[in-house]
């Protein structure tokens, strides 16, 4: 097969899992559409079917295993190769295409160098000099609004927690030298940026195997001269090494949104050390203490795993005391997932499903009542915000205090003004819109 019959081929890119894959899923993309495949959005029309799978717990893999399915179904229509990437052919090595007759073609993670090369050897083309020309500080397709980009600072992981596969499945903790994370930092900007999230699996870790010291500030800083960048959101920083540093420049910057994502998973001390967890209690609480007095109106967003094993009445009745008090401002509940290949497989005191549930229940209605409870707070109040979509009659809006995709939305009418979207607005809160929204008006 010639290069112009190869060419030919649509390809579609069906991405699945967290920002991160949604990083990977970009770079996969720009390095299709720079050897010349058209990339298009409906697989129903392409001849080449890519998945970029999540494989972290048994629903994660269930979702891709399903989508990979529904893609292997549209053979017998238009597509001639279905590829599947990312976390799950590396969970699984080498036996994606025996459980899933009909891939053509598995790799895993970090794969984006090399699938244009063996999409070829499907077609039985081989590549003569090819190179990349048009390689960019950003070699990524941004696939979400142009306004906000996610920014990938490391990849892999080194807590090997006890219930956690994404060692194994990511490889060791991996920074992105700050060079290079400036330089697509300034062309997102330049390309319409006005928000960037850092992104990694612990964003406090960045650098202490480049430089052998952690970094996560120094980056900040050189990043926050970027003109253009308005806003700056951490997500996943870990408790452990959440240093008085990183809340200073929190506390003082104003490009870094008064927002951090910290998975804590528990509170209880025992369960803590049975996760192979590094923090504490106490050291939790003291972090929650300490940027609540740097940063009065800082919006912590937290994960917890319900149902791990050994969690008795005692230790389940400590953490919802501790949700009770606290009040966290926004919260993802995961029952636990029993991983065959994890050290907590083999735990005794495995909690039934059936009571994960209950707990879960429990937990979730909780925090919908500290929710409501924060929301009404913000009625009066006028937030900055960011105008992030719209429908036929309202704008939909959210403020520093909120990430995309997973957290409180303000919703303005679109009678009441003329936005823009990518553009800020100072919005005064009005009401709001059960169960987690707001809603608001454009000054």
């Amino acid at each position: 097969m010639t290069k112009e019959e190869l060419l030919k081929k649509k390809i579609c890119l069906v991405s699945l899992g967290c920002d991160k894959n949604i990083v990977d899923s970009e770079r996969i993309l720009y390095k299709l559409q720079q050897f010349g495949f058209e990339t298009i959005t409906t697989p129903e029309q392409a001849q080449i079917i890519v998945v970029n799978t999540c494989a972290f717990i048994e629903p994660a893999r269930v979702e891709s295993i399903n989508t990979v399915i529904e893609m292997l179904g549209l053979k017998d229509k238009s597509a001639e190769k279905i590829v599947v990437v990312g976390c799950l052919p590396s969970k699984f090595k080498d036996d994606i295409k025996q459980r899933l007759p009909g891939v053509d073609l598995a790799l895993g993670t970090r794969s984006d160098d090399v699938i244009v090369s063996e999409i070829c050897k499907l077609y039985n083309y081989v590549p003569k000099g090819y190179d990349l020309q048009k390689i960019t500080p950003c070699s990524r397709v941004v696939s979400t609004p142009k306004h906000y980009a996610f920014l990938k600072i490391a990849d892999g992981c080194d807590n090997h927690c006890s219930y956690c596969t994404i060692p194994q499945i990511r490889g060791k903790y991996v920074s992105e030298p700050m060079e290079n994370l400036i330089a697509e930092a300034q062309e997102l900007a330049n390309r319409g940026a006005k928000e960037l999230i850092l992104v990694a699996q612990d964003v406090t870790r960045y650098g202490e195997d480049l430089y052998k010291k952690r970094m996560i500030v120094p980056l900040i800083k050189e990043l926050s001269k970027i003109d253009g960048l308005k806003w700056i959101r951490l997500h996943y920083c870990y408790p452990e090494f959440f240093s008085d540093e990183l809340i200073e420049e929190m506390a003082t910057n104003p490009k870094v949104c008064k927002y951090v994502d910290i998975p804590i998973q528990h509170i209880n001390n025992n369960i803590l050390h049975a996760m192979n967890r590094a923090s504490t209690y106490e050291r939790v609480t003291g972090l929650i203490n300490k940027l609540r007095s740097k940063m009065p109106d800082v919006s912590i967003r937290t994960s917890i795993i319900v149902g791990f094993a050994g969690e008795g009445k005692k230790e389940f009745d400590e953490l919802y005391e501790f949700l009770k008090e606290y009040k966290l401002d926004n919260i993802g509940f995961f029952p636990y997932s029993r991983e065959f290949d994890t050290v907590a497989y083999n735990f005794d005191k495995q909690v039934s499903e059936k009571e994960k549930q209950r707990r879960l229940k429990k937990l979730v209605q909780l925090q919908s009542d500290i929710q409501y409870q924060k929301n009404a707070q913000f009625i009066g109040k006028t937030l900055s915000c960011i105008c992030d979509d719209e429908t036929t009659d309202f704008y939909i809006m959210r403020s520093q205090y909120n990430s995309p995709e997973i957290d409180t939305v303000v919703y303005v009418e679109k009678s009441q003004a003329q936005c823009k979207l990518g553009e800020f607005y100072d919005v005064k809160i009005t009401d709001m819109v059960e169960p987690f929204d707001l809603k608001g008006e454009v000054l």
